[in-house]
């Protein structure tokens, strides 16, 4: 791997940013960070605190001001995921497109909903009923699209998206 760019992962809570984030740092060396356990490490809150305690307003800015900070560091090999809600932010979605290689990891609505529905850990699931996630997903994915590359994940297993990925950041 001789890209100079960090490798960005975007898509709704639930669909393994995390999982596969730790599984590309495992085969390719690369730092990995989770933006949502960054900020949690940062603040001594987790995210359900912080919206709860604060409000989402509040863990958006300070998503924003993170989550820039991580993209625009000197070291540019690294793996990053996002919050769901991440890649929605104008200025984190710019940055990301400009000078890093996105990957949406896509899934069918329905399994995304049944990994989050009234997920306690999860803000956003908990107060959501089965429709209001599908407009979500629905309002989300038209933003996720636009990331450089998109993995439709739902019948790989995590290996195989591992290396799609790896395959994909390679080439470019």
């Amino acid at each position: 791997m001789n890209l100079n760019k960090n490798l960005v992962l975007v898509g709704m809570m639930g669909s393994g940013k995390t999982t596969i984030g730790y599984l590309l740092s495992k085969f390719t060396n690369l730092q990995y960070i989770d933006v949502d356990k960054f900020i949690e490490k940062e603040t001594g809150l987790k995210i359900y605190n912080i919206f709860e305690k604060k409000g989402e307003s509040h863990f958006r800015n300070l998503e924003e001001k993170i989550t820039l900070k991580l993209l625009k560091s000197k070291n540019k090999r690294k793996i990053i995921s996002l919050g769901g809600g991440g890649f929605i932010n104008k200025n984190i979605k710019k940055e990301v497109l400009n000078n890093n290689v996105s990957f949406w990891l896509d899934w069918k609505n329905s399994t995304i909903i049944k990994r989050i529905l009234k997920s306690k850990k999860r803000p956003l699931a908990i107060i959501s009923s089965e429709n209001d996630l599908i407009k979500l997903i629905s309002d989300r994915s038209k933003t996720y699209s636009e990331a450089h590359f998109k993995i439709n994940c739902e019948n790989l297993t995590k290996n195989m998206i591992v290396k799609q990925i790896i395959e994909i950041y390679e080439k470019n």
